[in-house]
């Protein structure tokens, strides 16, 4: 993996807490000065209150101050690539915009999409 977005994803997996179901994902958003803010999904015996990977790293960006992006990358386990659930297209959509989403899973495997992609009609402040 020669993207260093991609690979601070996959080693933000590894800091996953994920005891129910098992499924760590790492997500690494790139700032618009090309800082990298990590994050893991973590899990809650409620399943409800489980936070994904994805928006961990948002909400750590933006709570430090950050508010321009880049990129993010996303990196699971799995055969098939994991994209962002909508929850977390919502969010993405809220605070980084259609911005470049790089799905990873630890074969090395990767897909590249625009969040407008896989978030067609997204529900903004233009709707209020």
């Amino acid at each position: 993996m020669s993207d260093s977005l991609l690979v601070a994803a996959v080693v933000a997996r590894e800091h996953a807490f994920a005891p129910y179901s098992k499924f760590k994902v790492g997500a690494a958003l790139e700032d618009i000065d090309g800082r990298v803010h990590s994050g893991c999904n973590v899990e809650n015996a409620t399943y409800g209150l489980t936070v994904c990977a994805e928006r961990v790293a948002i909400f750590k960006a933006i709570s430090e101050g950050v508010r321009k992006f880049r990129r993010i990358a996303v990196a699971a386990d799995t055969e098939v690539l994991t994209p962002p659930c909508g929850a977390c297209r919502q969010i993405l959509w809220e605070f980084c915009g259609d911005i470049e989403i790089l799905l990873v899973n630890l074969q090395g495997k990767t897909e590249t999409y625009r969040l407008k992609e896989l978030f067609p009609k997204p529900f903004d402040v233009s709707y209020l």
